[in-house]
């Protein structure tokens, strides 16, 4: 019985299948079947690299060799750095099973493109223990590095453009100083010419400016887009005169406009600036017989196509494209592109602020743009935006200008810069109206308190947290109207102020726009 039982358990534990030897012919095809590049070579390593034994499917289709040319050749000849092999060399005298030496670097393929790869090189160890062979392992990761970059890019035009918001917001307080004043000065030196032609030239300095702090806010997707559903094969022919004007004898514009063009949801002044701008770039690059040429395509993207975090994802877009056949550009200089004040024009030639606009357009109106250039080849920029099916909308009347009637109505100005404040109650004090004016909604509500008559315009940015103080404020007076006064999108009126109680006017504004606005609403 005891010799039965010891026998039984022997059987238990032994397990023959576990330690049957795997036939030398499977395991080679298992290497073959590897999804990650393999090879075996000897131990010893020459300054020219690993002499290869064998190489997988996988290896040779990372590197774009055969395997008949890679068996019996060192891989040093793969690799674009001199210091792996050196690494290489200095691990492989002293490499001990469980030791892997690994790393990563950049590998020239045989079609002479380069490609990013890790690796990891392992001691083989033969029967008697001593190490014979090294069997290394690489993985191509080129999309993986290509995607890691894009989201840094990413996150680097998002960290700009917060930064770039700030600064055209604060800068917007100080232009409409400037600018407001420069109005309130024409008026006290008309009689003088001299006079009058310098604060024009401050003014017209001062709304070029302005126009800059819009370009810089559109970039940080802060600037209020006035969206339509637009055609933009309307807009590209109602501007082809002007775009061809300004290409002059550079080159000819070529149209290649698809025809039943689907509809899209944009501002179509915004996206004018879009167009003029890659095209006055083209224009820039255009060497002899230079052309550009404007395309417009509807395209549709089915699901599963987008597999990375950097694809549009699906859907029916309306694609349009400017390309031109000029100089190129480098692929660092595509890195930058789209960055405020980033530029390759000589200094005082560009602003660095065109493609900044272009895409914060572009990403504001729910779309995507792309670029792609070889040196002297030239360079296409692509841009989607999302169909919409509805129909265009009819161009807008232009708004008769109102005439400014003196006011007698009492108005609450909550402005946090003090010299933006005092400028605006300036000029609504003198055209007849009570003004109380505050920096901000706790100042107000003390400014308020000892009002002997009802409140009946705010004048505020009531973005954001301002929002519940303004409807407070309303509910105690049920007649006020709300001038929202801001550097970005506003909402003001779209569910508690009934239709023509509320109005934005976004800065920086002109002291007469101002003026108007207030008028309007007043008089609704």
């Amino acid at each position: 019985m005891k010799k039965k039982a010891a026998r039984s358990g022997r059987r238990v534990a032994a397990s023959p299948r576990a330690n049957k030897a795997v036939p030398a012919a499977l395991l080679a095809a298992a290497l073959r079947a590897q999804s990650e590049g393999v090879f075996i070579a000897e131990r010893r390593c020459s300054e020219f690299g690993l002499t290869i034994l064998f190489a997988n499917d996988s290896f040779c289709a990372i590197t774009g060799h055969s395997a008949r040319d890679l068996v019996g050749r060192s891989h040093g000849f793969l690799h674009l750095e001199r210091a792996d092999l050196e690494r290489l060399r200095h691990w492989s005298p002293k490499a001990q099973p469980g030791q892997p030496l690994v790393g990563e670097g950049m590998l020239l393929r045989a079609d002479g493109q380069t490609i990013s790869a890790a690796w990891s090189f392992d001691p083989v160890c033969c029967p008697g223990g001593k190490i014979s062979h090294i069997v290394a392992t690489y993985r191509d990761q080129t999309e993986k590095r290509r995607l890691q970059e894009a989201l840094v890019h990413a996150q680097r035009l998002d960290a700009v453009g917060r930064l770039a918001g700030g600064v055209a917001h604060d800068f917007n307080n100080l232009l409409s100083v400037i600018n407001g004043y420069c109005e309130i000065l024409a008026a006290h030196v008309a009689a003088n010419p001299q006079a009058m032609r310098e604060v024009a030239e401050i003014h017209h300095a001062g709304r070029k400016a302005a126009a800059l702090t819009q370009q810089l806010l559109a970039f940080s997707r802060r600037q209020p887009l006035n969206s339509r559903v637009i055609n933009l094969n309307t807009l590209v022919q109602e501007n082809a005169e002007i775009m061809r004007r300004l290409i002059g004898e550079t080159g000819r514009l070529d149209l290649e406009l698809a025809e039943g063009l689907d509809n899209v949801r944009t501002d179509p002044t915004q996206f004018q600036q879009v167009l003029l701008n890659l095209v006055l770039n083209a224009r820039d690059a255009l060497r002899d017989r230079g052309r550009i040429v404007i395309t417009t395509a509807n395209r549709e993207i089915k699901p599963g196509l987008n597999r990375r975090l950097t694809d549009t994802p699906p859907g029916r877009y309306v694609l349009i494209s400017v390309t031109d056949n000029g100089t190129g550009m480098d692929a660092d200089t595509q890195k930058h592109l789209f960055e405020p004040f980033f530029t390759t024009k000589p200094e005082g030639k560009g602003t660095g602020l065109g493609l900044a606009l272009v895409y914060g357009v572009v990403q504001q109106s729910g779309g995507y743009i792309y670029a792609r250039s070889a040196v002297l080849v030239g360079s296409t920029f692509e841009i989607l935006l999302p169909v919409v099916h509805e129909a265009a909308d009819l161009p807008r009347e232009p708004v008769a200008a109102l005439p400014v009637t003196r006011g007698s109505e009492t108005v609450l100005l909550i402005e946090a810069d003090e010299v933006v404040r005092k400028m605006v109650a300036g000029i609504l004090h003198a055209d007849g109206y009570r003004v109380h004016a505050a920096k901000s909604a706790g100042a107000a509500l003390r400014e308020i308190k000892e009002l002997d008559r009802p409140l009946q315009l705010l004048i505020a940015d009531v973005t954001g947290d301002s929002e519940p103080f303004a409807r407070r404020l309303h509910a105690a007076h049920p007649g006020l109207r709300v001038l929202c006064t801001s550097g970005q999108a506003c909402g003001v009126g779209d569910t508690w102020l009934k239709d023509g109680h509320g109005a934005c006017l976004n800065k920086p504004y002109a002291l007469s726009e101002m003026l108007k606005a207030v008028r309007k609403l007043l008089d609704a």
